[in-house]
């Protein structure tokens, strides 16, 4: 299998499941967050999980640093699988998997995780499992 095919395999399994704020299983709801950490795992990821987080959070430098240090490596090129950060609107960042042609997303307003084409939101870091 190559890299990042588990993780889009994941997220894309999950689709379907309903949204939930703090969400980590996709029986009873994931959020982006849990989402991410459910296609990450599949690639190996043993990093720990935030909580307790605000639905709002436009501080991206603070993200990207917890990102960091939980062990995620910044990627330069594009690669399905990967993890995306997403500026959604003012002062709102979105986790969501490449997908490719588009992304794999747990959606607030449609209340379920959904695979769309493409993507209208600026895309402020991209990251990976390296093994």
């Amino acid at each position: 299998m190559k890299p990042g095919e588990a993780a889009l395999a994941a997220a894309r399994k999950a689709v379907g499941a309903r949204f939930r704020l703090h969400g980590r299983d996709p029986a009873s709801g994931l959020d982006c967050v849990g989402l991410a950490a459910l296609a990450l795992r599949a690639e190996g990821f043993e990093g720990a999980v935030p909580s307790g987080y605000a639905m709002r959070s436009g501080d991206a430098a603070r993200v990207i640093g917890t990102i960091a240090a939980a062990g995620l490596v910044a990627a330069k090129d594009r690669r399905p699988g990967d993890l995306l950060l997403l500026r959604v609107g003012p002062g709102q960042l979105h986790f969501a998997i490449d997908a490719g042609s588009g992304i794999v997303h747990a959606d607030a307003m449609l209340r379920r995780v959904v695979e769309r084409p493409g993507t209208n939101w600026p895309v402020i870091g991209r990251w990976r499992v390296e093994k």
